[in-house]
């Protein structure tokens, strides 16, 4: 139960409920004891950590997400709902900003504008001039991600080096020796995009470890991007009999450009990696993948920053998930090929 419902079943607006519950305004009496008599009947208690943020705030929290004239993956977009929804379980609003390019004045505008109380920041790079930002200016701030040196801020983030680490870990034990990383874009991992350096870390290591044979691929964010990928890596490679990727985007066109090439999943070609899970779910076959918490990560996310808010003094403090991997249809052992890369 929030504010919203105490202002609708009352007759009043949301600020005329937070106008009695601070005493920051006068209200008519009768005003009054009608939002009483509701907060009564409903059991309200206002949320511990949003009553401790101070008067005087604006009561909103800032989401930074990638640029607007991109598609936000499905993962991003769960990051952004979780973000929203736990915010309104504290009662507070979101305001959604784009960063990057033409959209930096926006983002200044929000850091400097005192439109927001706090910030939630997405997609972040191993040198994130966002981040330093922040820092500077002192507006309690939180990534979903972190920075090749993230001491000095609140992050939650995903374990991207220990889950392909452990996909690959996963085919090899399947018996696949030459494997295939689906990155993010190229522009993405030149940019310093943390998970996809740290994914290049897990996969590089872990096919050392297991003496196996590896290719790494940039893909663009969508399912077209995916097809030419796999074209293009089943004609420079056709040895490759698995591939893990973090581009849960791609994989739609990862799989037609198997089918298309007559492999079937995963028979002849296994497919493993990072996604959220009801996209891993709904795929046909459904993904063997680890699955992202994106409403874990999003709640914690808001949860650490009200603290920052309400207190400036508390101590950064550090999420990192690796959820286990959940093994659904697309991995197999490995198929024999031929030296054409038939499968035999």
């Amino acid at each position: 139960m929030n504010i919203g419902e105490i202002a609708r079943r009352a007759g009043v607006s949301r600020s005329t409920v937070s106008y009695a519950l601070s005493g920051k305004r006068s209200l008519s009496e009768q005003t009054r004891r009608r939002i009483q008599d509701v907060i009564d009947e409903l059991g309200y208690r206002p949320n511990a950590s949003a009553r401790a943020l101070k008067e005087g705030r604006t009561r909103t929290l800032g989401l930074v997400i990638p640029p607007a004239s991109q598609r936000l993956t499905d993962m991003q977009l769960g990051f952004v709902a979780s973000v929203v929804d736990a915010a309104a379980r504290a009662d507070l609003d979101v305001l959604l900003s784009p960063s990057g390019g033409e959209h930096d004045r926006s983002f200044e505008r929000v850091v400097t504008g005192s439109r927001v109380d706090g910030i939630i920041l997405m997609e972040i790079r191993l040198r994130d001039d966002r981040v330093t930002r922040l820092q500077q200016t002192g507006l309690p701030f939180v990534g979903i991600g972190r920075t090749a040196e993230p001491e000095d801020m609140c992050w939650v983030d995903v374990d991207y080096e220990t889950l392909i680490s452990r996909c690959v870990q996963h085919l090899a034990d399947l018996g696949h020796r030459h494997i295939a990383l689906v990155n993010r874009s190229a522009e993405l991992v030149a940019a310093g995009y943390g998970p996809g350096h740290r994914a290049q870390a897990g996969f590089a290591r872990t096919i050392a470890e297991r003496g196996l044979t590896g290719v790494e691929l940039c893909c663009a964010d969508d399912a077209s991007a995916g097809h030419t990928c796999v074209e293009r890596l089943l004609a420079d490679h056709p040895e490759v009999t698995a591939l893990a990727t973090i581009n849960e985007a791609a994989l739609p066109g990862v799989y037609r450009a198997l089918r298309h090439a007559g492999l079937e999943i995963p028979r002849d070609f296994s497919v493993t990696g990072v996604a959220a899970q009801h996209w891993a779910e709904n795929l046909h076959p459904p993904l063997t993948a680890a699955d992202v918490p994106a409403d874990q990560l999003g709640a914690h996310a808001v949860d650490l920053l009200i603290q920052r808010i309400a207190n400036s003094e508390t101590p950064v403090r550090h999420l990192l998930l690796a959820p286990p991997i959940s093994l659904r249809f697309t991995t197999a052992p490995a198929p024999r090929r031929s030296a054409d890369g038939a499968a035999s």
